[in-house]
């Protein structure tokens, strides 16, 4: 169980917890939700002993093992497959120690226990992981150095993942993936069999993948049985009540504070008086639930509503290489009041074609045809590094304003959400979510025609989200949008278009369809596209695969010389004269240990026999 006990925790001079107690159950899945900058990710640094608390207890049982997502992305020319099968170190280890052991006895022990871990079966569930996640099978045997950070993290993940520790904390885990790798994630999440902690979010996530809340609000952690839909009728329920107990509390204190004023001078009565003073300084204040209000996010509507279509593509092909162009084949059309949401993984293909709509790439092939004077407006989460660290909000929408009076530039700096002394914080000083906030407002500053957001709730907390949504919904002019969130996609979108096998189509499914046809395909067979690059331009096709297959054949033979070495050395422990008498246990195990790496060994020879069957073919 993890204890958290009357814990308190500053960081910089402020109070982020506050004498809170809670207690977590092994085999609970637990969300963790809260306001940007409430403590949530410190508190995930105190269960991990990396931060002292102020006060109060964390305490694990002893053996639990804690695993969290590495701060940086693994690097360096280990393939993936090998980066996440180190992530069990007890299973590296006893590896390590099995080439070396001569002793029999030590032998049999590593065996047996390389059985009862199930490190035989390691390859495959490791597989499985990074499938799921979006990296195929060759993807997989690619060396770590030749991904983008962003892919890289998705193997830190991986590796997280497949380490399964007793107590797994994850910090918003789906900020990099795509719909695919969170829709996984989610199922993954609901099946795991040990305790996870996950600061999310992603409402989804919350109401697919845990089953208890806990809620970190003005100090206090509070734990809720449930999904987030329970949590938010619970908490409702809890802000009704506990008003309704000021309310009464409050005219208790006014009955005895009247009693007090009215007798306190006369002497008869003054025992009385006396006692209800003591009745008031007992009377704790009840703290009611004090809901923050959200800053609201609006569009500003474009100044005249354009003939549809605003944008239409005729058999366009677009990439950064003629040669190999990314996307082929692209016929569409986007009208005034659109609302597309663009599915596929990262790697398919949806930066491109958002780049091609906003006119930021010109197509190889084909006809682009955009409405005259068409406004469009690009958000995109790169675009934050491009923000001026030492500007104000107030500095940003200056410069946008040219020479209008002070009193405007204040007034649109609050429309945007950042009013009063906000509006002068530098922008070094502000959080994810409200630098997010402010390049929302400065994309869409003058009333764009059609708004594109590229993975616009990345730093925004659950609330914010909601308030996007609303400012899509009441927006006049077109709106295309990827994202990992799919309460975003539900509330807004009244399209889906697929982006995969080069090319764009339309999607008549729902997003629960699309989701039965994500987990089918990552669960069984992985079937994704190959990623060219760590970024989005690709690289010239190889002639043929040959590389890669030689990679394959090179891991088959080293498994199988591996996996051979292992069952000589099973074999010369079972050949002990004593072992089924003085251990018929241990012997037993041994037994089974052999069979597994018999079963192991026939599957490196079949993978090293279909590799080098591919690899003849390849060469004619």
């Amino acid at each position: 169980m993890l204890s958290i006990t009357d814990l308190s925790i500053r960081l910089a001079g402020r109070l982020l917890i506050d004498q809170s107690s809670v207690q977590i159950t092994p085999g609970s899945r637990v969300g963790m939700v809260g306001r940007n900058g409430t403590g949530k990710s410190t508190l995930f640094k105190v269960i991990r002993g990396e931060l002292a608390a102020e006060h109060g207890t964390v305490s694990l049982p002893p053996r639990w093992r804690v695993g969290s997502l590495a701060q940086e992305a693994p690097n360096g020319p280990e393939s993936l497959i090998s980066v996440v099968l180190k992530a069990d170190l007890e299973r590296d280890a006893l590896l390590h120690e099995a080439e070396s052991a001569i002793d029999p006895h030590r032998i049999a022990e590593i065996q047996t226990r390389l059985v009862d871990i199930d490190a035989h079966s390691a390859p495959s569930r490791a597989a499985a992981i990074l499938s799921g996640l979006g990296f195929s099978a060759t993807d997989q045997l690619r060396p770590c150095a030749e991904f983008s950070g962003g892919w890289r993290m998705r193997v830190a993940l991986a590796a997280t993942l497949f380490a399964a520790p007793d107590l797994l904390l994850l910090d918003e885990p789906t900020n990099y993936l795509d719909l695919e790798g969170t829709l996984w994630l989610e199922d993954h999440l609901a099946h795991y069999p040990r305790t996870v902690i996950v600061i999310s979010h992603d409402r989804d996530l919350l109401e697919s993948s845990v089953d208890q809340i806990l809620h970190l609000e003005r100090g206090k952690l509070t734990l809720y049985k449930g999904t987030y839909s329970s949590f938010e009728e619970q908490r409702a329920m809890r802000e009704m009540l506990d008003a309704k107990a000021v309310k009464r509390q409050e005219a208790e204190r006014a009955r005895l504070q009247a009693f007090v004023d009215r007798f306190k001078a006369k002497a008869s009565k003054a025992r009385q008086a006396q006692s209800r003073v003591k009745m008031l300084e007992r009377l704790k204040p009840i703290t009611a639930l004090v809901t923050q209000d959200v800053r609201e996010i609006s569009f500003p509507a474009p100044e005249k509503i354009l003939s549809p279509p605003i944008i239409a593509v005729d058999n366009a092909a677009v990439g950064y290489d003629p040669a190999a162009p990314v996307l082929g084949r692209v016929t569409l059309r986007v009208d005034n009041d659109d609302r597309i949401a663009l599915l596929g993984s990262n790697g398919n293909g949806k930066s491109t074609l958002v780049k091609l709509l906003a006119g930021r790439l010109a197509p190889f092939s084909g006809k682009v045809t955009r409405a005259d004077k068409l406004s469009i407006a690009y958000f995109a989460q790169h675009q934050l590094d491009e923000l001026n660290e030492d500007g104000s909000a107030y500095d940003h929408v200056r410069k946008l304003m040219g020479e209008a009076p002070e009193a405007k530039v204040r007034a649109r700096a609050g429309g945007i959400g950042f009013s009063g002394k906000a509006a002068d914080t530098k922008v070094s000083k502000l959080s994810g979510g409200e630098k997010a906030r402010l390049l929302l407002g400065l994309a869409t500053f003058f009333g764009p025609n059609m708004i594109i957001l590229d993975e616009p709730t990345n730093h925004l907390d659950i609330d914010s989200r909601a308030a996007l949504a609303e400012a899509i919904n009441e927006f006049p002019g077109a709106v295309i949008m990827v994202s990992h969130d799919r309460y975003l996609i539900e509330a807004c979108a009244d399209q889906l278009w697929i982006v995969a096998d080069r090319t764009v189509t339309n999607y008549d499914g729902d997003l629960d369809e699309y989701r039965r046809l994500v987990l089918s395909s990552r669960n069984g067979e992985p079937a994704p596209r190959e990623r060219s690059a760590p970024n989005e331009k690709p690289q010239r096709p190889k002639s043929d695969n040959r590389g890669s297959l030689k990679k394959r054949i090179a891991e088959a033979e080293s498994e199988i010389a591996r996996v051979s070495d292992i069952i000589t050395k099973i074999d010369t422990a079972l050949s002990l004269p004593d072992i089924f008498t003085r251990d018929p246990k241990q012997a037993a195990q041994l037994s089974k240990a052999r069979a597994n790496a018999a079963d192991a060994l026939a599957r490196a020879e079949e993978q090293w026999l279909e590799a080098s069957t591919q690899f003849d073919e390849a060469a004619g």
